[in-house]
């Protein structure tokens, strides 16, 4: 889905990993045994995110507390929301100041660009050139981008306006984010999908 953040934080300390992780909404017409091995490893590595994320109960229970016109979105909804909750509580997680992260995060991605598809490509020029990250931080702005999410929806939907589903919910919903990602970290952990090889 649309969680970067999440998926590049999981992911191991290279430009592989970090493509890999990422990859998994881009891989229409990849052919995936035809990539690099640690590519291939983060690509499996987020996808058994997105499966522990999406059977999840906290992240289930907190999908239907949407409005039925809109539940179909939640999914989506919640893993931007899920992303403004990393950055707000980066520290909790993880020792490195995240706007330090930030920038070593855009200096990966940009360095990364001969690995990717064309369509991951352009689509992570923009995250590093517009900062998507920062419109991630403050509800007002989080709002804008989930109504541009809306926006690109190619048929007649009510997604836009979901921020006004969220504010109210906002304490509880990051409450479950708070439950919810240091079981997803340790799950992933346990896995061990991805080997810690650090070239690249």
């Amino acid at each position: 889905m649309l969680n970067y953040l999440a998926h590049a934080a999981l992911a191991q300390p290279t430009r592989y990993s970090l493509v890999g992780n990422l990859l998994g909404d881009f891989c229409k017409g990849v052919n995936v045994d035809n990539l690099h091995p640690a590519v291939r490893a983060g690509l499996y590595n987020h996808r058994a995110t997105d499966r522990y994320t999406d059977t999840h109960p906290i992240v289930k229970a907190a999908k239907a507390e949407f409005s039925p016109m809109r539940r179909r979105f939640a999914a989506v909804a919640l893993d931007v929301l899920f992303d403004h909750f990393l950055i707000r509580h980066w520290q909790q997680f993880y020792p490195q100041p995240f706007e330090d992260y930030k920038a070593q995060l855009y200096g990966q991605l940009n360095g990364a660009m001969p690995l990717m598809p064309a369509t991951m490509r352009d689509t992570m020029q923009r995250v590093s050139r517009y900062d998507w990250f920062a419109s991630y931080q403050q509800l007002p702005q989080l709002g804008q981008a989930l109504d541009h999410i809306a926006g690109r929806i190619r048929f007649a939907n009510n997604f836009s306006g979901i921020i006004t589903e969220i504010m109210p919910r906002y304490t509880a919903l990051e409450h479950d984010f708070l439950q919810f990602y240091p079981q997803l970290q340790r799950h992933i952990l346990q896995l061990g999908i991805e080997q810690t090889d650090k070239r690249g």
